[in-house]
Order: C-alpha cells, then sequence, then structure tokens
C-alpha cells in the first residue's frame, strides 16, 4: 500500500485537522464526538441540514458543509457508519429552533445510527425529520442495504435543500421537497479497478486486468456483474440505459410519523423517466478517475439523452462521491422542476462548491 498517510488509526482525525485549517473561514471541526459544522451556526429560525457517512467518500460529506448547503456532516471510520452520539451533538450544535433535517443514505448502518439520533434528539425536545435517499438501480438490495443504495443523488439533495433551508422553508416543506428530489432520481455507477482502506492495507476486492464491476456500490460492494472491458462508448450506453429504461420502483421506507410520534411505514414510488422531461446530469468520478474521462461519458451520455427526448438543463462533472482511489464513475440523472431547478442555481459557499 501507497498512501499520503501516517499512521491508519489517524487518518480520518489528520484529514479532518487539515480541513479546519485550510477552511476555517467557513468550517469548525468537534472532535469528540467527530462533526463538521458551519462557523456561523446556529442560525436562528433557519433549519439545520445534517448528513453523514462513512469516511472515504470525500469531499461528501464534509465538503459540502456551508452556506446554501449542510449545518454539520458527521464523518464515520473509513466506509463505516458515524455514531449516533456524533449526529447528536451535531444537531444540538447547529439547531437554530426551527428543527432539523437529516439526509440518510439507504445503508443499514446509517439508518440505524441516524433512526438512534432522531429519538435521542427529540427527547432533548430537538425537532427532527429524516429522509432516506435510496437511489441506485444497479441492485434491489446489497451487503449493506435492504432495497436500492444511497449514492449520487445525495449529493444533489444536499444542494437543493441546503438552498431551500437558506431561503426559509420550514421543516415539513424541506422534509418533501427532500424526498421529491430522491424519488426523481437515479443513478448506476462502474468500477476499474479496486480501492484500498487504509486499514486493510490491501485491495478490497479482486478485479482482473479485463474485468469491470457493474453496478458497483461506493464501498465496493459487488454491483449487478462483472463484464469484460468496454469503450466509453460503450460503458455510458450501458449506465445511461440502465436509467433511463428502469420501470417505477415502490418501496416501504420508515419516516417518522409527527402527528403519532412514532415511526410509521410509508410507501413510495419513483416514477420513470418520459420523453421532455428537464434533467440534471451529475457524472461523477469515483476517486481515481480523471476528469478527463468524466467529459468522454459525459460527451455520450448527452447525446443519449438527446436522443431518447430528455433535456439536460443543468450538469455537475467531477468527483463529489468517491471511493477512495477507486477508478471508476456514476450517472446520475435527476428529473428537476422549476422549484428544484431554481433552487439548484441559488448561491452556494462550502469548501468544495462555490457560486
Amino acid at each position: 500500500m501507497k498512501k499520503l498517510i501516517n499512521k491508519p488509526e489517524d487518518f480520518v482525525r489528520e484529514s479532518l485537522e487539515g480541513m479546519a485549517v485550510a477552511h476555517s473561514d467557513l468550517i469548525k471541526v468537534n472532535f469528540n464526538p467527530a462533526f463538521v459544522y458551519r462557523t456561523d451556526a446556529p442560525v436562528q429560525g433557519k433549519v439545520a441540514i445534517i448528513s453523514g457517512g462513512g469516511s472515504g467518500h470525500e469531499p461528501m460529506h464534509a465538503g459540502f458543509v456551508g452556506r446554501g448547503m449542510l449545518d454539520a456532516a458527521c464523518p464515520g471510520e473509513v466506509f463505516t457508519s458515524p455514531t449516533p452520539d456524533q449526529m447528536l451533538e451535531a444537531a444540538k450544535q447547529v439547531d437554530g429552533g426551527a428543527g432539523i433535517l437529516y439526509i440518510v443514505k439507504n445503508y443499514s448502518g446509517d439508518v440505524m445510527n441516524f433512526e438512534m439520533a432522531t429519538e435521542l434528539a427529540r427527547a432533548e425536545d430537538i425537532r427532527v425529520l429524516n429522509i432516506l435517499i435510496d437511489d441506485d438501480v444497479a441492485v434491489k438490495d446489497s451487503l449493506y442495504t435492504q432495497g436500492r443504495r444511497g449514492v449520487g443523488t445525495t449529493v444533489l439533495a444536499e444542494k437543493i435543500c441546503g438552498a431551500a433551508a437558506e431561503d426559509g422553508y420550514d421543516l415539513l416543506q424541506i422534509a418533501n421537497l427532500c424526498r421529491r428530489v430522491n424519488l426523481h432520481g437515479r443513478s448506476m455507477g462502474i468500477a476499474l479497478t479496486s480501492c484500498t482502506t487504509p486499514a486493510k492495507g490491501t485491495p478490497i476486492f479482486e478485479l482482473g486486468d479485463r474485468d469491470i464491476e457493474l453496478g458497483i456500490g461506493i464501498h465496493g460492494e459487488p454491483g449487478r456483474k462483472r463484464i469484460s472491458f468496454k469503450s466509453v462508448n460503450e460503458i455510458t450506453e450501458i449506465l445511461t440505459r440502465s436509467l433511463i429504461e428502469d420501470t417505477a420502483y415502490t418501496r416501504t421506507v420508515r419516516e417518522w410519523d409527527e402527528d403519532k410520534g412514532e415511526w410509521a411505514d410509508v410507501e413510495l414510488i419513483d416514477p420513470p423517466f418520459v420523453k421532455g422531461d428537464r434533467l440534471l446530469a451529475f457524472v461523477n468520478g469515483m476517486g481515481g478517475t480523471p476528469v478527463s474521462e468524466l467529459y468522454l461519458v459525459y460527451r455520450k451520455l448527452a447525446q443519449i439523452c438527446q436522443q431518447q427526448g430528455l433535456q439536460i438543463v443543468r450538469n455537475l462533472i467531477g468527483s463529489y462521491i468517491t471511493s477512495l482511489e477507486m477508478q471508476g464513475c456514476s450517472i446520475t440523472l435527476l428529473k428537476l422542476d422549476d422549484e428544484m431547478l431554481r433552487l439548484w442555481d441559488a448561491p452556494v459557499k462550502t469548501p468544495t462548491w462555490r457560486w
């Protein structure tokens, strides 16, 4: 293993220390328990947005803390869910009296710990709702999930919901918006290589020189199948067709029922894409992919969408949700309405995004 690290056990903490020094005008870092929060928190009268997950996916989520996105992010150890006490202390730090939305990727550890954190926060009279992101069309169930995994749409939801919070939306409005973003987003990725976690020191899975893992998870979970290496046009065609041709997806999720004061099962249905839809197209690098290659993916993606009568009105190209140094990419398509488009364009200032 060759990595720019000192001791594997210090990797996450020292990375956070570096972020704190580099972006002291935007963020602060609490280390016990670990969470990153915006320097002006709490913002009184504003709904606070919190997300989190295992480290190794940077810049998600800590790189998205700041005006127009997240109020706080809770980093776990590499590829490991953060703990409920991290989320609770982050909530207490950024609570401005208008409530808190947890944006949760659909991984079993994240779901369980965020649910526990919700109950702990409510016991301290902090109003919290959490919305699940489960946009990965590759597999219905995986090693880490029951149902589809939460991937690229998480990034888009954090931007759109963060803008809504800055705009003065109340907690229920933002929760409904986040749910709508999730229902209209679909993602799928591929891996060309594995990645190496600092603690393990060896690749987390084996992939032949001429093999591709189709539908990979961001922790290296297996995808739909392993296929032989293909050109970028062929790979993009497979990923894009998988998103466009995905049928309506129905599932049941647990959400907090404020009226009853308990968790309740809610049935949700993702509508398929149809001709005439306006899209945000997100081509994401997995950590080891040059941006020049991502533009090759976007080139073919744009051609296919045009042929299918789908209008790309906004795009995002770069490495925003990674798997350490994995080579590969993912594509996320999000159907936009006027409200989402306006919020996407709204100002943002974080360590990673500024416009």
